[in-house]
């Protein structure tokens, strides 16, 4: 066993327990069942400790780890024992699902041993594969997805998981003396319970790298195969496009499409990709929204090429205001694709230093060249200083549009807290905008078990407008912040409560030109207190509010089709009520319920959702969210309806569709994908696209079986990735 150190902070470097890793020469049969003779005499681990419910008290269950390695692979076996193995929870299948409804385990690997980033590989009962790579302090991306593989096998005593990791799915620096930090985490569902074998404690968590333990033994690592190619072939069916009277506005077409996306190991802490001719046929559709604000909406970046490592390139607040958003590249304004000719990425580390650099190419109507620098060097144990610059080429004449920036994040631990300082400054120079307007934020987090606390102040140019970037607003100071209070009383089955009283949660925006302390020059202000809220033993969730709310607009806007807001200055009060069962039970449901004031008048919004497991193939859920306002300016009806079916035929098999419906655009969308996974690395994927309107006066309206021969949109595609190595 390795030499484990029972510490009430879960460990540190310094004294970071450790496990060895044997070689191995023989075949090893990836099934789950651990029948290898070398599994025997491996090293292994088994001091589990609970972080949730009793932090720092022996798991419930016992788990054991054991590891080995051979020239090609990391082999890490979880044994996961458990008393009532027939409450275990296994509900998903498919790939990169929410392993979060299930018993599940988890593997961080920090193969640079560097303290600062990971690779984390997952699965459940059901062996579903689950990736994602760490960096900073909190940027999980669980959009990447590496090549690796996952056998399990269940017996009487519990449930095992053999894990096969590929060394060339792991960025490391070479040597004759490798060592990766490592930490596992156990997730028994039925309990809630949350068992560590380092970094244990309620402040820290599995992501706190600087307490996580080490591989030892591991000899002269090499990664192999510098290279990997994976090209594709794509063919197309486009229907014939009408618009919501069924007059025809595009025709419809075949057309076949083919490419090819590499990836280099320039050294064995630095890789390079480069896509060519790329097409994201394969990517689920955006989430329908109805937005009654007067503000742009933020949409989640879904393509896979800008996914992996995106963490790096990340400068700003997301959803706020950020120097690069990847949509901004290959999406126009609507969502709609705009063909990306050829592009390229480097990214990883050289030494104390970070680095991410992106150039794309993209074709069409928009015929441009965008350029992402990203640099860090660390600081301290965890901590960064940080550039970037971004530049968006176009054609034209237009010219070149720039902006760049600085930022610094100090995340310390003092006397056991956690406190984070961070700071960020950017400009933006756009031809005929004199100067360099700039945006800035100071902020401090202080998230802890107690006491979790945050404040931050902005200030936003009124021309600032980096070409790459998201900026919600513009001319304006903003601060946020929250006190949450979060006492665990023992009682009653609540886990933990969390209060924002008497001090509100809030979010102030004044004008450029005003004061933040003055009400009169606050364009928007939201103030929340949480009377009563928490989480309970079982996991459901709940809370009880009060928000008070302020808009000033300058200028009419329309928050529903036929219904606008006129110029003014509006306060309104508003109450809460949530409810959401624990994700883990078969048949869960939640709801949602917002009631009061609203612009001069009042409105009442609902969402309910509900979703049904059926024993680890079928998954069904939908949410609704309709929202009833009676305004002096007019009454109006928002509904919006989400739906999704699942089924996964295996592991490696899964189809999904996807139903929308809004009545503010007054159409359907069908969105269904299928995907099989012959090999690891290779994808089959077959998707359909489709819309139809549901305008009430429609000659074609859906469902009407008419409609289908009228849609407003739709395409069929089939695309094939293959690996290739040398």
């Amino acid at each position: 066993m390795g030499a484990a150190q029972h510490e009430s902070a879960g460990g540190s470097r310094a004294s970071s327990a450790t496990i060895r890793a044997i070689a191995i020469r023989a075949l090893v049969t990836l099934d789950g069942r651990l029948d290898e003779p070398f599994w025997t005499t491996a090293d292994s681990i088994d001091d589990f400790r609970q972080r949730e419910p009793l932090e720092g008290a022996s798991a419930t269950e016992r788990t054991v780890v054991k590891l080995a390695h051979d020239v090609e692979a990391l082999y890490i076996a979880a044994r996961c024992y458990d008393s009532n193995i027939r409450g275990a929870r296994a509900s998903q299948l498919r790939r990169d699902a929410d392993l979060s409804t299930d018993d599940n385990i988890r593997l961080l690997i920090d193969s640079f041993d560097d303290r600062r980033s990971a690779f984390v590989f997952g699965t459940n009962p059901n062996g579903a594969m689950w990736d994602a790579q760490f960096s900073g302090v909190e940027d999980l991306n669980e959009n990447w997805n590496g090549v690796w593989d996952v056998a399990v096998s269940r017996d009487s005593a519990g449930w095992t998981a053999e894990f096969r990791i590929p060394l060339l799915a792991l960025r490391f620096h070479a040597g004759t003396n490798t060592r990766f930090g490592f930490n596992v985490r156990r997730f028994i569902r039925r309990k809630n319970e949350e068992d560590l074998w380092r970094s244990y404690g309620r402040t820290q968590g599995f992501y706190r790298l600087n307490n996580e333990g080490t591989i030892t033994d591991l000899g002269a690592l090499h990664r192999p195969h510098d290279l990997e190619l994976y090209p594709y072939a794509l063919g197309r069916a486009v229907e014939t496009e009408h618009d919501s009277v069924g007059g025809e506005t595009a025709g419809g077409y075949f057309s076949g499409k083919g490419g090819v996306d590499a990836k280099l190991g320039i050294t064995p802490t630095l890789t390079a990709d480069v896509t060519v001719n790329t097409d994201f046929a394969q990517v689920e559709a955006d989430q329908q929204v109805i937005n009654l604000t007067r503000f742009p909406f933020f949409f989640p970046e879904k393509r896979q090429f800008f996914l992996e490592s995106s963490g790096l390139l990340d400068l700003g607040t997301p959803g706020r205001v950020q120097l690069f958003y990847s949509r901004r590249i290959g999406l126009d304004t609507s969502g709609a694709p705009v063909p990306i000719l050829a592009g390229g990425r480097v990214y990883g580390r050289l030494g104390p230093w970070r680095i991410g650099v992106l150039d794309a190419q993209t074709g069409g109507a928009d015929n441009a060249n965008d350029a992402i620098v990203r640099v860090q060097h660390d600081l301290f144990e965890r901590s960064y200083v940080g550039a970037i610059g971004t530049l968006h080429a176009g054609s034209g004449g237009q010219g070149v549009q720039r902006a760049g920036g600085v930022d610094v994040d100090l995340p310390l631990v003092l006397h056991g807290a956690n406190l984070e300082p961070k700071f960020w400054i950017a400009g933006s120079q756009t031809p005929g905008v004199p100067g360099t307007p700039l945006a800035w934020r100071l902020s401090t987090d202080n998230p802890n078990d107690l006491f979790d606390n945050f404040v931050s102040l902005y200030r936003i140019d009124s021309g600032f407008a980096p070409p790459l970037g998201f900026v919600r607003r513009t001319g304006i100071w903003e601060t946020t912040g929250h006190v949450d209070f979060m006492p665990r009383p023992g009682a009653l089955g609540i886990r933990q409560l969390d209060f924002t009283f008497p001090i509100p949660s809030w979010d102030v925006i004044a004008n450029e030109q005003g004061s933040l302390f003055r009400s009169a020059d606050w364009q928007t202000a939201w103030f929340e207190w949480r009377v009563f809220g928490g989480d309970r033993q079982n996991g459901d969730h709940f809370e009880v509010n009060f928000q008070r709310l302020m808009d000033a607009p300058t200028d009419a806007f329309d928050i529903f089709p036929g219904v606008v807001i006129p110029p003014g200055r509006y306060w309104w009060s508003r109450y809460e009520l949530q409810y959401f069962m624990n994700a883990g039970r078969p048949l869960r449901f939640g709801a949602f319920a917002n009631w009061g004031q609203f612009y001069g008048g009042h409105s009442t919004d609902l969402e309910l959702s509900a979703a049904w497991r059926g024993g680890g193939h079928i998954i069904v859920s939908t949410d609704l969210i309709r929202t009833r306002a009676e305004l002096p300016v007019g009454a109006f009806t928002a509904v919006l309806s989400a739906n999704r079916l699942e089924y996964d035929f295996d592991t490696r098999t899964s189809l999904l569709a996807f139903v929308q419906y809004d009545n503010a655009s007054e159409r359907v969308d069908f969105n269904v994908r299928f995907h099989w996974i012959p090999v690891i690395g290779d994808d089959v994927f077959v998707v359909w696209n489709s819309g139809y309107t549901t305008e009430p006066l429609a000659r074609f309206r859906f469902p009407d079986t008419r409609a289908l021969a009228r849609p407003l949109n739709g395409a069929f595609v089939v695309k094939v990735v293959h690996r290739l190595t040398p």
